[in-house]
């Protein structure tokens, strides 16, 4: 019989993923407990602590629309940083962009990065061959409050797991305060907020956040199978531009062909969706 594992991330609602041989890898880290195996529907997946992070079968989701959304809006990022994302899947999708100059992955767990590297090559191979990837093995809540960062960033990317352990910090306002300063002028910053249907606290919480942060805020949407509970919120925030804006998405069909991209989750037309909220998340938004 094959073994199951059994993810508890909401109460009263689990998921189970049904194995396809072995574990691959199960490691306590100095930081948190680390398991990747393959799975019978969802391809390899990486857990931590127990909560899953990624699956190669739909990562596209969450990576791509965190990078070539933003990207293709802001229409010139050629420096940018993610926080935690050790896996190196958004920066995979990041440095498809040939006019990024430098990806600052800022990864506090060493071993997830080279784990990823051993085991996830699926998603992260091109990112590791490129000399343009800087991994920095460090807490991103101080790499950003380090004085060459300030207004350095075209796009910072919070690639952030739930709110417990290591990554709580990530979630409090000073950090948000460290990121509007890393910002360059006209740059972005998105973060993952969850699934709304299960945690409509984070996605409100984040925005009252965010408000008192930055002047300009907002939420779109996602569909991750493997982060059960539908739609997936993606926010963002900037100092001084408006992301989902219309009047930029006239030209987005011609930004995405010049830019040779290769997906399977973004188009332009998800692109301008993503930003059409169902009523009841729009509530949570407009209050």
């Amino acid at each position: 019989m094959a073994d199951v594992f059994l993810e508890k991330l909401h109460p009263g609602f689990a998921q189970t993923i049904t194995l396809d041989g072995k574990m691959i890898v199960h490691q306590r880290s100095d930081f948190q407990d680390i398991k990747i195996f393959d799975s019978q529907r969802n391809g390899r997946v990486l857990v931590l602590d127990d909560i899953v992070q990624l699956t190669t079968k739909d990562e596209c989701a969450y990576s791509e629309m965190l990078t070539h959304l933003p990207m293709l809006e802001h229409g010139n990022v050629k420096q940018v940083m993610i926080a935690g994302g050790g896996d190196m899947a958004i920066a995979e999708e990041a440095l498809k962009h040939r006019g990024v100059e430098d990806c600052f992955n800022v990864e506090i767990d060493p071993q997830v990065v080279e784990l990823s590297r051993k085991h996830l090559s699926e998603v992260n191979a091109a990112a590791f061959a490129d000399p343009r990837l800087k991994v920095q093995i460090q807490d991103a809540f101080v790499f950003l409050a380090e004085k060459a960062n300030k207004h350095r960033f075209d796009l910072v990317i919070a690639d952030r797991p739930d709110p417990v352990g290591p990554a709580e910090v990530l979630f409090g306002d000073t950090f948000y305060e460290r990121v509007r300063d890393a910002l360059a002028p006209g740059g972005f910053a998105v973060f993952q907020n969850g699934v709304p249907f299960f945690q409509p606290e984070e996605l409100t919480d984040t925005l009252k956040q965010m408000q008192r942060t930055f002047r300009y805020c907002g939420v779109y949407l996602s569909v991750v199978t493997t982060y059960i509970g539908g739609y997936m919120a993606l926010t963002w925030a900037s100092n001084d531009a408006v992301l989902g804006d219309p009047k930029k998405w006239e030209g987005l069909e011609a930004a995405f062909s010049a830019a040779r991209l290769r997906t399977d989750y973004y188009t332009p037309a998800v692109h301008r969706a993503a930003f059409a909220l169902p009523k009841w998340i729009d509530r949570l938004v407009t209050g």
